[in-house]
């Protein structure tokens, strides 16, 4: 059996918007029953053994994620280095990790922009035809590739693509920030076949 596919979330902090990605992506693939990757966040100048933050984790909660055992760490380039997928929280966060660790240039995304650029894989009239869907074979670690392959078709669309930081600001914040990380994190999920079906 080979060895699950890695994916690491990263943010600043690592308490709010990389542990949400973590979890939530966790609880995604727990409801599928996909075993076939391993998921972590760290953070570039992480809150080291912080919990999530009360706001975030409050809403977790009333999604029926549990936060309560997370703790924060600090990024490494060994971490980096391991994954098969890298997932930044914004376009600075992605130019450190590739600082940190060049080779990872073609595995590193902020989350906005992974997602765009799967979407644009499975989207109707994404290449002026109908919906080709993701390749049957692609699993976690072939989605960079996937991705890679589609930046042509989203020109224009990959300027926004950071995720706000709501760490210590109003729970609205939080809100929305969670609200757009799990939106993206499912449609990133999407994108990857069940391991049953590849």
């Amino acid at each position: 059996m080979a060895a699950p596919a890695s994916v690491l979330f990263v943010c600043t902090g690592n308490v709010c918007r990389s542990p949400a990605a973590e979890l939530l992506l966790r609880d995604l693939l727990l409801r599928r029953g996909a075993d076939d990757v391993a998921v972590s966040s760290a953070g570039t100048h992480a809150l080291v053994g912080a919990g999530v933050a009360g706001p975030t984790a409050t809403l977790l909660r009333q999604l029926g994620v549990d936060a309560s055992g997370f703790r924060a760490r600090q990024l490494r380039p060994q971490d980096v280095g391991a994954a098969d997928l890298v997932v930044t929280m914004t376009r600075e966060q992605r130019a450190a990790v590739v600082r940190a660790e060049p080779r990872a240039v073609r595995r590193t995304f902020t989350l906005l922009e992974l997602a765009t650029l799967v979407q644009a894989d499975v989207e109707p009239g994404s290449r002026g035809g109908p919906a080709r869907g993701p390749a049957p074979t692609t699993g976690w670690a072939q989605l960079p590739a996937v991705a890679t392959a589609n930046r042509g078709l989203c020109l224009g669309r990959l300027d926004d693509v950071d995720v706000t930081d709501p760490y210590r600001r109003p729970e609205r914040v939080h809100r929305q920030v969670l609200a757009t990380v799990a939106a993206a994190v499912e449609t990133v999920a999407r994108a990857v076949p069940p391991a049953g079906s590849r």
